[in-house]
């Protein structure tokens, strides 16, 4: 199985780096369209807090990184990350969208775009649009899945049924687009059992990249207030590792593992606590895994 980093220097022959941007788009289970407030984990941001408005600024935000590399020589994915970022309204129509995707593809140190959003809310003519758009620079598509099972689904409102998200997800593989599934690890009321059904369940469809994430309690999340109401277990970081395993090796051989974990704003990060220092969980992860990932 292969980790990101080696996946992105095997293709484009370097490290790159991800700038984290917003198109400025909601998301219908906020809008009222489908539900208001969102998905029941997801904060006020729509999971996007460290997204910038522009390449620019979101460069900035990276540069200490990037001191010891030569300007000329700097590749970067543009990750369109807060709420969902195809989904056209009124507001921000199809054509403004659009407008966005061909100025980031425009720039020549974005090697890859990569686009958050629903699998109920990308159009077919924004299916063709990206499909076209791929032939000049990778376009993929991250689908917020969370979970296969229908009943906890609809306990964290997502919004849409299993059959859209496979439906959408044939769409774009047969338009030549590469698919980055979100799964949500320590959903309330799922068992591990029913999380390693979520991996063989998304397995069968062999998609390009998984990112794997454990549930953040956020202040301001309806999840949050479900907690303090009556807590639900945590993963412990030691739990939660062993889960990673069991989910890599699950997984097809094929698949690019995007992510292990996520860390979310320490400011209104409630549980676990053991999240907020990245550093120490990566590396914790990276030993446990070691072996499963080139």
């Amino acid at each position: 199985m292969i980790s990101l980093n080696t996946y992105l220097r095997q293709r484009f022959g370097c490290k790159v780096y991800k700038l984290s941007l917003e198109t400025g788009c909601t998301c219908p289970n906020r809008d009222g369209s489908i539900s208001t407030g969102g998905c029941t984990f997801c904060s006020t941001g729509g999971s996007g807090e460290f997204a910038c408005s522009s390449i620019e600024k979101a460069k900035e935000k990276v540069e200490s990184k990037l001191k010891h590399i030569p300007e000329s020589q700097r590749k970067y994915i543009a990750y369109f990350q807060s709420y969902s970022n195809t989904y056209e309204t009124a507001e921000m129509p199809f054509e403004k969208l659009k407008s966005i995707f061909l100025e980031a593809a425009a720039h020549k140190e974005i090697v890859a775009i990569s686009i958050g959003t629903r699998p109920d809310c990308i159009s077919d003519r924004m299916i063709n649009f990206l499909s076209s758009l791929n032939k000049t620079k990778p376009i993929w598509i991250e689908l917020g899945l969370q979970t296969s099972n229908e009943i906890t689904a609809e306990k964290i409102n997502r919004g849409y049924k299993n059959k859209t998200f496979e439906e959408t997800f044939k769409k774009l593989t047969e338009n030549g687009l590469e698919i980055i599934l979100h799964i949500l690890l320590g959903l309330p009321g799922e068992t591990e059992e029913d999380m390693l059904n979520t991996i063989r369940y998304v397995s069968k469809f062999k998609p390009q990249g998984v990112k794997l994430q454990n549930l953040q309690i956020l202040e301001g999340t309806k999840i949050a207030a479900d907690y303090k109401k009556s807590p639900f277990s945590i993963f412990s970081l030691a739990e939660y590792a062993e889960l990673v395993v069991k989910c890599l090796n699950e997984l097809p051989k094929e698949t690019v593992v995007h992510r292990l974990t996520g860390d979310g704003p320490k400011s209104i990060l409630i549980e676990p606590k053991w999240s907020a220092d990245k550093k120490k969980v990566l590396n914790y992860l990276n030993k446990k895994t070691e072996g499963l990932l080139l």
